[in-house]
């Protein structure tokens, strides 16, 4: 089940992501805001690929889901090649304003879902 979070980002008046474009399924374009590859995840190492998302709102569970999987699939997995120590999960969160990273955001609708890398491929794992 996707995790959905509101957070906000109390008094973060941070500019809008300016890192590569990713086009998804549900027409939105997102901006890589930023990778994550010093916080462990569940499972040991962990890249968490954060993106903006915008005019994301919390009902849009559904397509928010199908667009991680193509973009753990086509944009995150290729990028965890060389990384040390490699990743056995991938952490994909899209935001509709940026927020810190571990920081509580209430009014940022943010959606995350954790894969974990099996075969080349990216396996949607429960988060």
């Amino acid at each position: 089940m996707l995790l959905a979070a509101l957070a906000v980002a109390s008094g973060c008046q941070e500019e809008p992501a300016a890192g590569p474009k990713v086009e998804v399924p549900s027409g939105r374009t997102l901006s890589l805001i930023d990778v994550i590859t010093n916080a462990p995840g569940p499972r040991g190492a962990a890249a968490r690929f954060r993106f903006l998302a915008p005019g994301l709102t919390s009902e849009d569970v559904e397509a928010a889901a199908a667009d991680m999987q193509v973009v753990c699939d086509s944009f995150a997995l290729e990028r965890t090649d060389g990384m040390v120590p490699q990743p056995q999960q991938i952490i994909i969160t899209f935001m509709s304003a940026p927020a810190p990273f571990g920081e509580a955001a209430p009014d940022v609708v943010q959606f995350f879902e954790s894969f974990r890398i099996e075969n080349a491929a990216c396996v949607w794992e429960v988060f």
